[in-house]
Parts: C-alpha cells; sequence; structure tokens
C-alpha cells in the first residue's frame, strides 16, 4: 500500500503530453481476440488497468510483445488455449467483462466472473447480457458467468435498455463476427467507441453509423490483424487542466482532439475557464492566474453543471470540476446523474475546508472561493482520488492522500508528472 504525501501552494505549470485514451485501450486490447493474425496498438497508457488487461490476454493462451518505452503492444492470439477467465483478475478491472463478446464470436464460450473496478454505485450489466442473449447466447449466472453458443451468432435488432459504453463496446465485438446484421439502438458513442469501432472496420469489419447511437454491424467470416493508435485521453487532459487552473499555473496541453473538447468547453466557460487552441500542433493552451468567475443564467439564477452518455459531460471529470469549483468565485449545483456514490468523495473536501452542500447522492452545491487545507483523506476510486490530489495541489500545507495504487489505475506516473510540472509530492511505500 502507498500513499501520496502533498505540499500545497505551487503552481502546475509547463507542458503536459496527453497519453493514450485509457478507456479506449482496454476494449482495444480485448478485441485483439477477435483475430488469429497479429495486432499492434501504439500510444497505449501505461497504467495499471492495462497491464491487468494484458495479464488476462496472456492467461487466454495469447502471445502478448509489451514495448514499454515506445507504449506499443503486439498482441497475437492465433490459439486460444482456454475461455475461462482468471477469478483474480477479473476482480482488479471492470473491463473484465469485455472479453464476453470477442471470446463467443471466435469461441462460442466464455466463463467470467464478475468485475472489479471502482465502486461509485452500481454498475449493472444486465444490458450486456440481455443483448448478448438477443444475439443466441445462453447465460448461467451466479458466482461466475457462464456463457454458451452452440452455433454461430445470429444478429438482431437490439434496442440497449441504457447508453452503456462497456455493453456497446461488447455488442459492437460479438456482432462483428454474427451471421447477418445487427441494429445497435440507444447505442454509447463516446469518443473510446468510436475508435473501437475504426478498430474493427481496419480489420475487415462492416460497422457504420459511428458516433451515432444507431449502430449497424454487417457481421463477417473473420476478421484480420491491424496496427492502430490509442487516440488522447481527454480525461487526463481534463484533470491536468484543472490542476494548472487551481494553482493559478500557466499549462500546454500537448497531443489533444480539439472534437473532444467541445463537450467539455460549455462546463469548464460555466467558471469562467479561458483557453486557445492551436490546431496545426494539437494543443491547448491554458493562460495563468485565470480569475475564475462562474457565469449565472439568466435572472441570476445558480447554474447546473450535470453529466450524461456523450455529448454530455463526461461523468468521469466531474470530482475534478467540482474541487476546480471551491476556487472559483459563484456558487454551481453540480448533478452527478450517472453513479450514486461518485460524490460521496466531496466529504474529504469538506474536511479540507470547501463550503459545499450536499443535497443528495447526485447534487452538491459549490461556493467559493475557499483556501483549502492540507488533510489526511484516502482516495476512494480512480477520478475522486484525482480530485482529492488537485486539492492538495491547491491546499495551504500538507496533505496524505491514503490508497494511491487507486489513482494509477487511471494516471500514469502521476507523480513524476506532477512533480516535474512542479508541484511538491511524494510517494511514500508503507
Amino acid at each position: 500500500m502507498s500513499r501520496f504525501v502533498i505540499k500545497g501552494g505551487r503552481p502546475i505549470s509547463g507542458v503536459h503530453q496527453v497519453p493514450g485514451n485509457k478507456n479506449a485501450a482496454l476494449p482495444m486490447l480485448a478485441a485483439s481476440l477477435l483475430t488469429a493474425e497479429p495486432v499492434v496498438l501504439s500510444n497505449l497508457p501505461l497504467i495499471a488497468d492495462v497491464c491487468t488487461m494484458i495479464d488476462l490476454l496472456v492467461e487466454l493462451g495469447a502471445e502478448v510483445e509489451l514495448d514499454g518505452a515506445r507504449r506499443t503492444v503486439r498482441i497475437c492470439a492465433k490459439r486460444i488455449k482456454d475461455t475461462h477467465l482468471n477469478k483474480a483478475l477479473c476482480g482488479k478491472v471492470r473491463s473484465s467483462i469485455l472479453f464476453a463478446g470477442p471470446l463467443l464470436a471466435r469461441c462460442g464460450s466464455a466463463k467470467l466472473y464478475p468485475p472489479g473496478g471502482d465502486v461509485i454505485g452500481r454498475r449493472r450489466v444486465d444490458t450486456h447480457l440481455d443483448g448478448l442473449r438477443r444475439l443466441g447466447v445462453s447465460i448461467r449466472t451466479g458466482r461466475s458467468y457462464l456463457f454458451k453458443t452452440t452455433k454461430r451468432l445470429e444478429g438482431q435488432r437490439i434496442l440497449m435498455d441504457e447508453a452503456s459504453v462497456t455493453a456497446t463496446e461488447n455488442l459492437v465485438m460479438a456482432a462483428a463476427l454474427a451471421k447477418g446484421t445487427t441494429l445497435l439502438y440507444n447505442a454509447a458513442c463516446e469518443p473510446h467507441v468510436q475508435d473501437l469501432c475504426r478498430m474493427i472496420n481496419a480489420m475487415g469489419g462492416r460497422i457504420s453509423g459511428i458516433g451515432t447511437n444507431l449502430l449497424t454491424i454487417e457481421g463477417v467470416g473473420s476478421l484480420h490483424g491491424t496496427e492502430q493508435r490509442v487516440g488522447p485521453d481527454y480525461i487526463d487532459a481534463g484533470s491536468y487542466m484543472v490542476a494548472a487552473l487551481a494553482t493559478g499555473g500557466e499549462l500546454t496541453v500537448a497531443d489533444v482532439e480539439p472534437s473532444d473538447f467541445e463537450v467539455l468547453e460549455r462546463p469548464f466557460k460555466r467558471l469562467g475557464v479561458k483557453w486557445s487552441f492551436d490546431r496545426e500542433a494539437r494543443s491547448l493552451r491554458l493562460p495563468a492566474r485565470q480569475r475564475l468567475k462562474t457565469a449565472y443564467d439568466l435572472g441570476d439564477a445558480i447554474p447546473k453543471i450535470e453529466d450524461g452518455p456523450w455529448p454530455m459531460f463526461p461523468s468521469d471529470l466531474m470530482s475534478v470540476l467540482i474541487v476546480l469549483a471551491t476556487q472559483t468565485r459563484g456558487t454551481t449545483l453540480f448533478f452527478e446523474k450517472m453513479f450514486e456514490s461518485r460524490m460521496y468523495f466531496v466529504d474529504h473536501l469538506i474536511g479540507m475546508g470547501a463550503r459545499i452542500v450536499q443535497c443528495d447522492p447526485h447534487r452538491v452545491v459549490v461556493t467559493g472561493p475557499t483556501q483549502l487545507h492540507g488533510s489526511r483523506v484516502a482516495s476512494p476510486d480512480i477520478r475522486a482520488g484525482m480530485a482529492l490530489l488537485v486539492a492538495a495541489l491547491c491546499a495551504k500545507g500538507e496533505t496524505e492522500i491514503l490508497n494511491a495504487g487507486s489513482i494509477d489505475r487511471g494516471y500514469e506516473s502521476v507523480e513524476v508528472e506532477l512533480r516535474r510540472l512542479g508541484a511538491g509530492i511524494e510517494r511514500v511505500s508503507d
């Protein structure tokens, strides 16, 4: 078990190179099972969840060559020796459920265990199960999930009961090798879902409607290998942007996709944030010492920042934006619609001096600016952990953040990068 010790009050400034998107890399790793030919992924984020997915691939029999220096992995799943996933590894990562689709499409069976990951509320898998059943899969649930089909999967018209990202990815992978055409209504359309669909098309798949909530997947008999670059992680970019804004630093965020920031622009500008794009260089610049001030609605009504499925504001950035609101002049209501436990970390912020009223599990009202002070807190999940890191960076005094490993699951060498950008942060192993 490790912890972070942070001395606050130092601006986060410099150039931050955005790594590959965690939420794109994980399903792309699973999709390597759809072909017997080699798949090469570049711009891979070197984080704990990626390592766990690679370990699962090795357990299944795939040949894996990871080049950490080049952030590249080569996977060849010519022979799949087992369709039973390791229980302990499944318990480490939410994305382990993503192996169901490709294993069923390729082998006709799979045995998984309830996936792990962040505890931020109920994270149902019913949408996965319902969709796979429609494709012809028989499923037994209990302490494990047993999936089996005696024939090739058959395309169907599927109306998903929620726009689940991982369920969309699972069904897309399963349908890619199914007989006939699958129509996915109410599909998730996040950038990382789009990346997966483009990867499958590059492997010989036939997916149309990419970027919309209606995906048409024409099944093919087989897929071939491919080389794909994982797109930039806009959640990582947004997190470091907030760290710079909260501490008054000047930051350039390199290797971004400008279209990803269309969704982020309005909530950030609600808090008075200004930035500029260099589209040719694919970079975003934040000026130093911005005067953050809440932009009220018509009639000086308190504004609301709410999340939702893409193209709504992403839930993964709600936690850090709440911290930024503590350093912003004015009052803002945050409405977290997706996960009923994501907001519980605000108790730590209140303990650090933040003026926050938690209305219910989904809504908090934040009034700023507030001088936060150092404290001893624990990271409950990836995004809340990063939010607490940001709070510690702008707090007066020293802060200890326990359970640093949870942050490692989503942010690569976070203390090294923050220290390079000017933070006073150390990792301590207990």
